[in-house]
């Protein structure tokens, strides 16, 4: 049987980690099995709905080139993919489950279970309406008293099943809900519609977090009553903010979207939570989604949580910079120059000099800021034991470097660097003697990305001697 996977998200806002971790285990399942990809929108927790999450869905997949080959934009033959356009089937299927006696008619309105939120275990309750006789259901159906299709579980004993994380699984049946499946406005609930979507559109593997595990015995108490076959079920663990905490965009941990615009490029995120929950089983760290498809398996999955480390992953976001080219890198870096810097500059070298030194595209605000006002700042600066110098050094060198610099025509870096070095030799400086004071002139910082003579060569030369002046006059 062809492998076919799908991600089913609900349309509720931004897409969590969690949720894009999910959505990429089950790409590589399918694709590294030359399998199809679905993309299923489950919206029918219409009081949850944000208008435009549908699209941020799309816009998330897209970036991160996990292209799904059928879904609601494109199509499919097992349309339609979106679950409020589907509610006739559930209607028709949860009637026949009745038939079957998998589930049972409910007048009882106020207390419908209809919660959905997916990390919230339903209050047990035991349905009186169970009792009624399927004769006098209809009756009450037929005369338009509100109603919901419940599921009934007569079954005793313990549930056995398989999954491909966690092995082999039981769960004693007294253990299980009489949950909702269709609700009083006829749209089904997630335990119900997914186990029929899922039957409907061949998904041969359903990958989901490891809360859904205790639920799982009444899934195949559906498919054991329709005599359809479950898919291969792939349990994953929870992603954790720390050992106690999951995490969750409720409580206002990172989503996709706030980790892009924190300046994490999307291939960094994506290799980072791939190994969220899986082990390549070498030391490699680094993979392109390519390399993933060509080397995931099932088999690696992990039991334990994973937690969520920022630490690692800004270093990841570091090495896929430095990976760019020169010409994407600069392209990456022209919406955060022309957000905050208006003097003109050489960008161009500006970009080359940051490319090997940040971890993150934001780190190009604080690590430029200088560039555009020179900062209030100490002439402590000016003092590094390291580089023999101090205020009166300084004072000395800066005045040298100036009358040098005004005589430079060609303002590039490697000239600006020879003609500053043959100025510490005539003069018997060391070449931090006059390097460190300029950049200190020049940023009005103790550490910066580029070092005095780039720094120059991308202020220009007009800008650079003015500071210097600045400098001489701050020194007295």
């Amino acid at each position: 049987m062809k492998v076919r996977t799908r991600f089913a998200p609900s349309p509720t806002g931004y897409m969590h980690i969690g949720n894009l971790r999910t959505a990429l285990y089950e790409y590589l399942i399918a694709k590294s099995c030359g399998g199809d990809f679905l993309l299923r929108i489950e919206d029918t927790d219409q009081k949850r709905y944000v208008e435009g999450s549908t699209d941020i869905i799309y816009n998330t997949l897209k970036t991160v080139n996990m292209n799904w080959d059928e879904g609601p934009d494109i199509g499919g033959n097992y349309g339609p993919y979106v679950q409020s356009e589907r509610k006739s089937i559930y209607k028709e299927y949860a009637e026949k489950l009745v038939e079957l006696g998998g589930a049972h008619y409910c007048f009882c309105g106020a207390r419908e279970e209809e919660n959905e939120e997916e990390d919230k275990v339903p209050t047990k309750f035991k349905d009186p309406c169970k009792n009624i006789s399927l004769e006098e259901a209809k009756a009450r159906v037929a005369a338009g008293e509100p109603y919901t299709i419940r599921q009934t579980i007569n079954k005793k004993g313990i549930s056995h099943f398989h999954d491909e994380v966690y092995g082999d699984i039981e769960i004693d049946y007294d253990e299980l809900d009489e949950g909702v499946l269709l609700k009083t406005d006829g749209l089904p609930t997630y335990n119900f519609a997914n186990v029929v979507d899922d039957h409907l559109m061949e998904i041969s593997h359903v990958v989901r977090g490891n809360e859904y595990i205790s639920s799982t015995p009444k899934y195949n108490l559906i498919y054991e009553t329709f005599g359809w076959t479950p898919p291969v079920y792939v349990h994953v663990p929870q992603v954790m903010k720390d050992a106690q905490h999951k995490l969750s965009k409720r409580n206002g941990d990172a989503s996709f979207q706030d980790l892009v615009a924190k300046g994490y490029l999307p291939e960094a995120i994506l290799n980072y939570i791939a190994l969220l929950g899986w082990n390549p089983g070498t030391d490699k760290e680094i993979f392109s989604l390519e390399e993933l498809k060509q080397c995931f398996t099932v088999e690696r999955l992990n039991k334990s949580p994973a937690i969520f480390d920022i630490v690692k992953l800004t270093w990841m976001n570091g090495c896929y910079i430095r990976e760019l080219s020169a010409e994407k890198f600069h392209e990456l870096a022209m919406p955060y120059y022309e957000q905050h810097l208006t003097r003109k500059l050489n960008l161009q070298l500006l970009s080359s000099v940051l490319q090997p030194r940040i971890e993150t595209l934001k780190d190009i605000v604080s690590q430029t800021d200088f560039f555009e006002n020179l900062p209030e700042y100490s002439l402590d600066l000016y003092v590094n034991k390291k580089m023999k110098t101090d205020a009166e050094i300084a004072k000395k060198t800066l005045a040298l470097s100036l009358d040098t610099l005004k005589t430079v025509d060609d303002w590039k870096n490697e000239v600006l660097f020879e003609q500053l070095k043959n100025l510490a030799v005539a003069n018997e400086l060391k070449n931090g003697q006059v390097l460190y004071p300029l950049r200190i002139a020049l940023s009005g910082k103790e550490t910066t990305s580029g070092g005095a003579t780039e720094i120059a060569a991308i202020l220009g030369k007009d800008e650079t001697l003015n500071r210097i002046e600045q400098a001489l006059q701050k020194l007295g």
